[in-house]
C-alpha cells in the first residue's frame, strides 16, 4: 500500500505541475499552431536523441567505476530522474537517490552509483561552464552583458566547485568528508530548531554517505583524468539542445547567427540552472525573450521561440520522465521507485 501511495503521491505532484502551468500550456498550443511542423517535428527527433546521449554520458561514468550497464536502462532512469527532480526538487538529490535505489534492485554497488550519479551533475554543469564561456565572449563581443548574467555565471561557478570540492574530499578522505557534512547537517538542524523540535538532516546519515561516495570513489578503474571523456558527451548533449534552439528559429523563418544561437542558449540554460523553481518553470519563458530580444531578435518572435524549445525541451521530457517513471514502478520494478521518492 505504502509503494502504491508513494507513486500516486509523485504522479499527483507531476499533475500539479501541469496544472499550475495550464495557461502556459494553452499559450504553447497556440503558438505551435503558426509553426512549420516539419522543424518541430526535427526538434523532438533531435531531443528523442538527447535522451540517448544524456545516457551515453551516464554509461562513461559509470565504466570508470566499474560498473556497467545497457543504454536503453540508463535512458529510462535517467528520464525518470529527471521527472523526479522536476516534481520534488531537492538540487539533483532526488535522482541521485532514484540511481541508487535501481543499484540496489540490479545488484550493482550503491556507492558507486551514487558517485555516478552525483559526477554527472558535477560533469554537465562543468560541460555547460565550456558553453557559458562561449556565450559570454559573444555577449562581450556584442557589447550586451550586463550584471545580472555576470553575477549568475559566478553563482553557477561557485555552486560547481563547491560540489567539485565536496566530491574530492570524499575522493580524498571517507572520514573527513564524514566530519564536514555532519558539522554541515550540525548547523542548519540549529537554524531549523527555532521552527521545528525534531532534527531536519541526521549527522548519522551524513556519515553513511560519506561512507558511500569513499566506496564508490574505491571501484575507479581508470586514472580520474579520463573524466574528461564524460564532459565531451555533455558539451555534446548541449550542441544537441542548441540545434532544437535553431528548429525553434526556423520554425517561425526568424534569421539567426551562430553567436545569437550560442548567446541565446547559454542566456536560457543559465536562467534554468540558477532558477530557484524546478527546471525554471516560469522563469526561462519570462527571461529567455528578453535575452532574446537583447540579441536583436524581434520580440513577439522571441516569445514563439521560447515557447516552442520549452515544449521540446521542457514538456517533451516531463511527459516521457512521468511514463519512465511508472514503467519502474511496474513489471516487476516497483520496490526502486518506491524506495526512492521515500528517501527524498
Amino acid at each position: 500500500e505504502m509503494k502504491k501511495l508513494t507513486l500516486v503521491v509523485v504522479l499527483f505532484l507531476g499533475i500539479a505541475v501541469v496544472a499550475i502551468s495550464f495557461s502556459e500550456l494553452e499559450t504553447i498550443m497556440l503558438s505551435l499552431r503558426k509553426a512549420h511542423l516539419g522543424f518541430f517535428l526535427l526538434a523532438i527527433l533531435i531531443q528523442t536523441i538527447w535522451f540517448i546521449t544524456a545516457a551515453r554520458m551516464y554509461q562513461s561514468i559509470f565504466h570508470l567505476l566499474g560498473v556497467h550497464e545497457d543504454i536503453l536502462t540508463l535512458s529510462r532512469i535517467s528520464t525518470a530522474a529527471n521527472f523526479i527532480n522536476v516534481v520534488a526538487p531537492t538540487a539533483g538529490v532526488g535522482g541521485i537517490a532514484l540511481f541508487a535505489s535501481e543499484a540496489r534492485r540490479r545488484g550493482h554497488p550503491a556507492g558507486k552509483v551514487t558517485v555516478a550519479a552525483a559526477l554527472f551533475l558535477l560533469l554537465d554543469q562543468a560541460a555547460f561552464l565550456v558553453v557559458l564561456a562561449l556565450g559570454l565572449i559573444v555577449l562581450i563581443r556584442r557589447n550586451d552583458l550586463d550584471a545580472s548574467e555576470i553575477s549568475a555565471s559566478f553563482f553557477l561557478l561557485s555552486t560547481a566547485l563547491i560540489y567539485g570540492f565536496i566530491l574530492y574530499i570524499g575522493y580524498r578522505s571517507e572520514e573527513k568528508l564524514g566530519n564536514m557534512l555532519a558539522k554541515i547537517a550540525r548547523f542548519i538542524n540549529r537554524i531549523v530548531r527555532f521552527f521545528r523540535k525534531k532534527e531536519y538532516l541526521s549527522e548519522m546519515r551524513a556519515h553513511e554517505f560519506a561512507h558511500e561516495v569513499s566506496e564508490g570513489f574505491a571501484g575507479l578503474t581508470e586514472h580520474p583524468s579520463s573524466l574528461v571523456r564524460p564532459v565531451f558527451w555533455g558539451i555534446f548533449n548541449k550542441f544537441l539542445l542548441m540545434l532544437v534552439l535553431i528548429c525553434a528559429f526556423l520554425s517561425f523563418e526568424v534569421p539567426f547567427s551562430a553567436g545569437t544561437i550560442i548567446a541565446g542558449f547559454s542566456l536560457a540554460y543559465l536562467f534554468l540552472i540558477v532558477s530557484p523553481t524546478p527546471s525554471g518553470i516560469g522563469i526561462v519563458e519570462g527571461l529567455m525573450p528578453i535575452a532574446l530580444t537583447s540579441l536583436n531578435v524581434n520580440w513577439s518572435q522571441a516569445v514563439l521561440i521560447t515557447l516552442t524549445y520549452r515544449t521540446v525541451t521542457f514538456w517533451v521530457p516531463f511527459g516521457v520522465g512521468a511514463w519512465a517513471f511508472r514503467s519502474l514502478h511496474t513489471g516487476g520494478e516497483e520496490p526502486s521507485s518506491a524506495q526512492a521518492v521515500q528517501e527524498l
